[in-house]
């Protein structure tokens, strides 16, 4: 989308001058996160989550280069190497707790920033690459973070590998020789953990640039707002800076706050004790469980306990647990609702936290024991899942009877602080 009223990047220096004739990368910073870029001026606290999940990749990406320094991927010393890297190198426990429990908070960040998209209508047109590169990003995250954590090679490390790649093996016909081609052998071992551990290193570059377009296919169209109503002039906007970015920096500081007492005070509150276990293949632990946000797809996969069809079990979980992810790609075109924000879309919003709840219930169902009362919610469940995407959403699009929208994003502002257009105040650029 074009915006006429922004602002245009102006050098004032003869050094900066030059440089933004040759290589204009401050106009570049100016236009994409500086006063050259009008955003909706009712943005709220929730668009804060796509900068905190880019402050915690680079978080990610400069412990992850350290620790790559000190680490030994080889089955017979990586167990030890990660010892080594907590006790003897300087500052290595603050950088090894950091990374691990950067990637929690990565996900988490994330898993808010996918909430609010779904509440805010932010997959739907124009926006529907910021959406289907999204989904990639966190495709890709999800790959990371398995990978990462087989590498400190503890027991959780070495058995979730195993479980996770045995999924492959459910493929008729080809399924074996894939899993064996992953890991180079027939089990984890020397060669899959040098690969694991090179993709790892390598997918978080390859994470940033898939960022580069999606933050290039927003600038397109334009941020979406609360009330999801398209930017109609210059009243409707505000320069990104100083606007936002001292928004995004109280969310900032909040993000380091709640960072800093996981890695200072609880470091092992979201891991596994089993992971300070040196990995044996000999003995299996007595209840094998991924990341805590891995829990949610792994209930689904535990879901299915009975062949249907000519199809096993086990390859109806993995279809299902791929399918709930591969499902998001498809919501743009499965919620054809012309409203986009949820506040407007009173049946729509009863729905969507009926979801978020269900994906709790999930969550709880992937670290619980498979008990018979576990395995029926964590069934029930999923088939809530698939419902909702497929069968609740597109019914709800076309029979839902949305709340009056208003006529701009600044009528919206100021009704809700009980002005009226005419007595709007001048907006200061």
């Amino acid at each position: 989308m074009s915006f006429p009223w922004a602002k245009h990047y102006e050098p004032k220096q003869p050094l900066m001058r030059w440089l933004d004739e040759k290589l204009p990368l401050p106009r570049l910073v100016y236009n994409s996160i500086g006063a050259g870029y009008p955003v909706p001026r009712n943005l709220n606290y929730w668009w804060n989550f796509g900068v905190l999940a880019g402050v915690a990749l680079v978080c990610q990406i400069i412990t992850g280069v350290v620790l790559a320094m000190h680490y030994a991927p080889n089955a017979l010393v990586a167990f030890g190497s990660t010892e080594h890297i907590m006790r003897d190198v300087n500052g290595g426990w603050f950088l090894r707790y950091a990374h691990a429990n950067g990637a929690s908070m990565f996900l988490f960040v994330v898993y808010v920033h996918i909430a609010r998209g779904l509440y805010y209508g932010s997959y739907k047109a124009p926006r529907e690459m910021v959406w289907l590169l999204g989904v990639v990003i966190f495709l890709l995250m999800m790959a990371t973070a398995f990978m990462g954590y087989v590498l400190p090679w503890g027991q959780m490390s070495f058995w979730g590998a195993q479980v996770i790649t045995g999924f492959f093996s459910a493929i008729p016909g080809v399924g074996e020789t894939i899993r064996v081609w992953l890991l180079g052998g027939f089990a984890p071992d020397n060669a899959a953990l040098n690969r694991f551990f090179s993709l790892h290193y390598l997918l978080p570059f390859v994470i940033a640039g898939v960022i580069i377009l999606h933050i290039w296919a927003l600038h397109i169209p334009g941020s979406n707002n609360p009330t999801g109503v398209d930017v109609k002039g210059e009243q409707d906007t505000v320069p990104f800076h100083p606007y936002y970015t001292a928004k995004d920096g109280v969310g900032v500081g909040a993000f380091f706050l709640v960072f800093a007492l996981l890695v200072f005070f609880a470091p092992n509150l979201l891991g596994h004790p089993d992971n300070y276990i040196e990995a044996n293949p000999l003995s299996t632990p007595a209840h094998i469980v991924p990341e805590w946000y891995f829990l949610p797809f792994y209930a689904i996969l535990k879901s299915f306990t009975f062949n249907f069809l000519w199809i096993p079990a086990k390859l109806w979980g993995v279809l299902a647990m791929f399918g709930s992810i591969l499902l998001l790609f498809f919501l743009p075109w499965l919620d054809s609702s012309p409203v986009r924000s949820a506040s407007y879309r009173p049946k729509y919003r009863v729905f969507l936290g009926v979801l978020l709840l269900d994906v709790l219930v999930l969550g709880y169902v992937g670290g619980a024991e498979p008990i018979a009362r576990n395995v029926i919610m964590g069934q029930i469940a999923s088939m809530y899942y698939f419902a909702h995407f497929l069968i609740i959403l597109p019914w709800i699009s076309r029979s839902e009877r949305p709340l009056p929208l208003p006529t701009s994003i600044t009528e919206a502002v100021l009704a809700k602080h009980g002005e009226t257009a005419h007595a709007e105040p001048a907006l200061a650029h």
